[in-house]
């Protein structure tokens, strides 16, 4: 299954996983480009440019297909040394990064001369336009069915994406809601040139996440995930619990972020994920575990969500047509 992204990237398959902090690790990434998708480990989930570099290598270790690194540019209390971040991963020999977050225009004249390909995570046409109009190679578009921040314009992937291909000349990934391959075929439908995953590949073997995290996903619905940091402009879709309501609740009281901040904290969504507490933090999840039923391997996903594409478009769709 060729597409341009396949070709851009140099994988056998048209998918992406999505670069999660605290879940892209190397286990996780190199699992990911064995089975022909490309795995990316996220820069941010190493407390250090140097533990970075160091995870570049374990991954590299486990894996000779093309893998990326995702660094993301978001406000913080505490500042991010970004530029040792990005250096770091030039000076790795790393040729594929995905941006999110900020406009990464600062960091892309290094990015380009060092010869990486640049896709940038956006949840918007304008900046999806503006990504293009800096000089990344593709964009992944976000729709609001996703994990983490679905940005603040609320539009579903099946408007969003080709709504994104209409506009750009760089390849889009369709991102948000992706977890089989009736979604894989329906991306490709709309214009894109791959799928993004990440709460389907968080929920597999391979994934550094606490096994209770993996069932929680497994029972829960399309249902289970609410929006919390609205009233802050920064809306982050979660899993639903009593601590996220908590927050919903402090926001209609008109709480402010220094009140909330606590409770959002980071640390504590790590904790969620390495020690397997539901409740324990706040941790981003998406809708589509609506539609994940089980745990397989990297491999066994990847492969079996390409086969149910092409029987679909060969069973199905095809004879349509016919």
């Amino acid at each position: 299954m060729e597409t341009a992204i396949t070709r851009l990237f140099g994988i056998a398959r048209p998918i992406i996983q999505g670069g999660m902090q605290w879940v892209g690790r190397a286990e996780l990434t190199a699992a990911v480009s064995n089975a022909g998708a490309l795995g990316i480990l996220t820069a941010l989930t190493q407390p250090s440019p140097e533990a970075l570099y160091e995870e570049i290598k374990r991954t590299r270790g486990m894996t000779d297909k093309p893998f990326g690194v995702n660094l993301t540019f978001l406000p913080t209390l505490k500042p991010i040394p970004y530029e040792a971040y990005r250096d770091v991963i030039i000076d790795a020999g790393i040729k594929i990064v995905e941006t999110a977050g900020n406009n990464p225009s600062a960091h892309m004249p290094a990015l380009k001369k060092a010869g990486i390909k640049v896709i940038h995570k956006c949840t918007t046409v304008r900046h999806a336009v503006k990504a293009q109009d800096i000089g990344v190679d593709a964009v992944s578009i976000d729709g609001f069915e996703c994990a983490g921040h679905v940005g603040e314009d609320d539009i579903p992937g099946l408007v969003l994406i080709p709504a994104a291909v209409s506009k750009l000349k760089i390849p889009v990934v369709a991102s948000g809601g992706f977890g089989d391959g009736r979604g894989l075929v329906a991306a490709l439908a709309l214009g894109a040139e791959a799928i993004n995953m990440g709460t389907r590949f968080m929920c597999t073997v391979e994934s550094p996440v606490h096994e209770n995290i993996k069932k929680a996903i497994v029972e829960q619905t399309e249902h289970d995930t609410c929006l919390i940091l609205r009233s802050l402009r920064n809306s982050s879709r979660v899993a639903k619990s009593a601590l996220a309501l908590s927050v919903i609740e402090m926001e209609k009281s008109g709480a402010t972020i220094n009140e909330i901040g606590p409770k959002v904290a980071g640390v504590k969504g790590r904790a969620v994920y390495e020690g397997g507490d539901v409740e324990g933090g706040i941790w981003t999840v998406g809708q589509v575990q609506g539609i994940i039923h089980d745990i397989p391997t990297c491999e066994v996903l990847v492969a079996r969500i390409v086969q149910e594409a092409e029987h679909l478009i060969r069973e199905r769709l095809v004879r349509l047509c016919a």
